[in-house]
């Protein structure tokens, strides 16, 4: 799972500087992975990719695709692709998405099953015309796939840039 999650980052690099202004966003994140649980609880780091030349008009508002990956200070790791949909609500930039994706445990919490589903919302503001700064709240779930479905609550504050 690190060597997956080196690869993933490295690409993103790689993918960003070879298209200044193309419209990539980058959200750096770190925070609390499952805080609720005292026994499980560490820290976490993630990238997320948001490509704007993916969005896609919907009744619901503007798709747009999200991957992004996080590991945790146990080695937990979290590799996923879905959607957010973004609204602005005065300065505020409210932000809820849904990312189906795949879990490795490393020495961290088993959740059940390799497959988990990320459900989140964010709330963040401008901090210049190509970045942003945020808090989120997550919750991973495999939806009762597997034996047993304890999930994780996460707390994240993000930086969000464009390249």
């Amino acid at each position: 799972m690190q060597t997956i999650l080196k690869i993933f980052i490295i690409s993103f690099f790689v993918i960003t500087s070879s298209n200044a202004d193309s419209g990539n966003k980058l959200n750096f994140y770190t925070g609390m992975f499952d805080f609720s649980d005292d026994g499980k609880k560490s820290n976490l780091f993630g990238i997320q990719h948001i490509n704007e030349n993916l969005y896609r008009e919907s009744f619901l508002g503007t798709l747009q695709p999200v991957t992004g990956a996080f590991i945790t200070a146990d080695n937990a790791g979290y590799i996923y692709t879905g959607f957010q949909i973004p609204y602005e609500v005065g300065s505020l930039k409210i932000t809820p998405s849904f990312a189906p994706g795949l879990y490795s445990e490393g020495d961290g919490k088993d959740l059940g099953h390799i497959i988990e589903f990320k459900s989140e919302l964010q709330i963040s503001i401008n901090l210049t015309s190509d970045s942003e700064i945020g808090i989120s709240y997550n919750h991973l779930s495999n939806a009762s796939i597997g034996d047993k479905n304890p999930g994780a609550n996460s707390y994240i504050i993000n930086f969000i840039k464009e390249f």
